[in-house]
């Protein structure tokens, strides 16, 4: 398959100028012309292509690029292996990229040959990440992918089979997804609402994104933003943009495991004054310390948030009978034994 100067220019967002410079200087010359005259791209191009391009972003000169390229051709082990290396002295500016790096690195090595649309994805990608973050931005970014993948996954099929089922938005279970959905990015994003927004706009709006770093279907973000916008409106009545930024993150096995235990301290009828149901309360609260970074103000907002409004009680990670147990049995704690003990709104009682 061989492809024309303005077909490779349109499949990884360069310019067919650009392309030309590379051809002129000698950094990328196509391997054939047709009987019009017209530049032919190879697989053995592209291949180089995705060398130079990966280089450049890491700063490199282009006069170094071609250096890093003489001698032994266009081998495509010798190219991901300086493509790694670069990314590894510079700043990974997407882990996505480096995954598809080494797959490609291992495939050779297995004695597979990745094909021309492997090169074309993985350049379209770089391109495209380019027009939303800094080499900075996309470091933290996939730097922290790590702290809530897995925890991410299960969200992610859940939110499908809550769709699969035509579950509304405002349903208890699709908010408590969504509560989810938005402790997740944030954490993800350290909690950054503006970086958070521009990685949401483009996995929206970018062909290229589509499917990649686990992304969900334009679908499921839809219907997920539907939920948290219904959300977002009540608890904008109460908290701030930085108040958001300062939220803590409490991964969801650590309430599930609270809602379990309680549930059977209820089954067993234990009182809220029983020793068991005192050590339940301090774990609540110690999560809610975590969750609010040990800011009083903030955690009383969140009560009032919750208090006052069903759709949020209805999205909360523990059930309303464990928090009306919870809240019972901290306050039979000796005093002293809750630093941050909040002030609970009379809905909430």
């Amino acid at each position: 398959m061989l492809l024309k100067v303005g077909d490779l220019a349109r499949r990884t967002g360069l310019t067919v100028r650009t392309l030309h410079h590379y051809d002129e200087i000698g950094l990328l010359t196509p391997s054939g012309r047709s009987e019009a005259g017209y530049r032919l791209y190879s697989q053995a191009d592209v291949q180089r292509l995705h060398g130079i391009q990966t280089m450049r972003q890491m700063g490199l000169a282009l006069s170094d690029i071609g250096n890093l390229l003489a001698g032994d051709g266009v081998a495509p082990e010798r190219i991901i292996g300086q493509q790694i290396r670069a990314l590894d002295q510079q700043i990974a500016q997407a882990s996505e990229l480096r995954a598809r790096l080494t797959m490609l690195r291992d495939g050779l090595m297995a004695g597979a040959e990745p094909n021309m649309g492997n090169w074309l994805e993985a350049l379209a990608l770089m391109t495209t990440y380019g027009k939303y973050f800094s080499a900075t931005e996309l470091k933290q970014i996939f730097t922290n992918w790590s702290l809530i993948e897995a925890d991410w996954l299960v969200v992610r099929d859940l939110v499908r089979d809550a769709m699969d089922r035509q579950l509304p938005p405002d349903a208890p279970e699709v908010q408590a997804l969504a509560y989810r959905w938005m402790a997740l990015m944030l954490h993800w994003m350290g909690g950054d609402l503006d970086l958070l927004e521009r990685w949401g706009h483009m996995f929206r709006t970018e062909p290229t994104t589509q499917g990649r770093h686990h992304a969900p279907p334009g679908e499921m973000i839809e219907y997920v933003e539907v939920a948290i916008k219904l959300r977002m409106a009540l608890l904008e009545k109460y908290i701030t943009r930085d108040d958001l930024r300062a939220l803590g993150h409490v991964p969801h096995t650590h309430w599930a495991a609270l809602e379990a235990d309680v549930q059977q301290l209820l089954a067993r009828g234990l009182p809220p004054h029983h020793p068991d149901a005192i050590a339940a309360a301090l774990r609540w609260n110690a999560l809610f310390d975590q969750l609010t970074g040990q800011r009083p103000g903030l955690r009383q907002k969140l009560l009032t948030a919750s208090a006052n409004e069903p759709l949020l009680q209805a999205g909360s990670p523990l059930s309303a009978p464990v928090r009306a147990f919870l809240h019972a049995a901290l306050a039979c704690a000796a005093p002293g034994a809750v630093p941050h003990q909040p002030e609970l709104p009379p809905k909430e009682l």
